[in-house]
């Protein structure tokens, strides 16, 4: 569906919040349903392992937002290892 650019806001706000709601990391896909006649946005699923080939919906929806494949790559790479760091340090931290 086309959507308006207030819809595409409270699309990615939505997608936000469910992401915060849940304690995501790293990658994750919300998806969406749409009621025809009121328009009323409704949140359908959260996905944390989804489609990550290069045409899977997820690389695309970055795409379209100005992110390219492989600079998506590079930035959940870095995510990925600054998540690990701290979770060493907690380790580290640790006192019985």
């Amino acid at each position: 569906a086309e959507l308006t650019s207030s819809q595409i806001e409270e699309v990615q706000h939505l997608s936000l919040e469910a992401y915060k709601a849940v304690s995501c990391s790293g990658m994750a896909r919300v998806d969406f349903f749409m009621e025809e006649k009121t328009e009323r946005i409704f949140i359908s699923e959260l996905n944390t392992i989804p489609g990550f080939t290069e045409i899977s919906m997820y690389p695309k929806l970055w795409e379209v937002s100005g992110l390219p494949f492989p600079q998506l790559l590079e930035q959940l790479i870095e995510l990925g290892l600054e998540r690990h760091k701290k979770k060493k340090r907690k380790k580290e931290n640790f006192i019985p």
